[in-house]
């Protein structure tokens, strides 16, 4: 019995001691790059972009509607046949306005992404260096479901792979 006590309370110390090594943190990075003064910047430069890319389709808008409107005119007095081959260019056209505005869409993106990576990278050094000094194994953002930090000694992502039989 006194055994039992006795393993019982080591036992308990033991997960003690191992849950103590594990000290986790939290960070609110979006609020963190919501205050940064290079925010500015990349912003007006994300605008810039933005502004180029809808100049860019206005121009292409108005070329499309220049041509819908001289077909309409000349939609009585021409043959069935340059019917057909203008009708087929407005479509041509239409798809083209159509792929620009899904290609731009991407492709802002694309360019926001470029424009913030610098502010995301010094902010995730910053608290990867804070988490080394204050000791944290992982450091969780509140704004998404990722890690900001985690200490490479607790990611098992290689031993997973191995069991796998996925070599890197």
């Amino acid at each position: 019995m006194k055994t039992k006590i006795t393993l019982l309370i080591t036992a308990f110390f033991v997960c003690l001691t191992i849950t103590a090594q594990t000290k986790v943190g939290t960070v609110n990075s979006e609020l963190i790059i919501s205050k940064m003064p290079q925010l500015a910047k990349a912003n007006e430069r994300i605008k810039r972009y933005t502004n180029k890319l809808d100049s860019t389709f206005q121009i292409k808008v108005k070329n499309y509607d220049a041509k819908v409107a001289e077909y309409n005119k000349v939609i009585k007095t021409i043959s069935e046949d340059n019917k057909k081959i203008k009708y087929n260019e407005l479509l041509n056209l239409d798809k083209d306005l159509k792929m620009f505005q899904e290609n731009g869409t991407k492709i802002l993106q694309v360019t926001r992404d470029d424009f913030m990576r610098p502010l995301y990278k010094k902010v995730s050094e910053v608290i990867s260096q804070i988490a080394k000094e204050k000791g944290y194994t992982q450091i969780l953002t509140t704004s998404g479901n990722e890690f900001a930090y985690i200490d490479e000694k607790f990611d098992i992502t290689k031993l997973v792979l191995t069991k796998l039989g996925i070599k890197e």
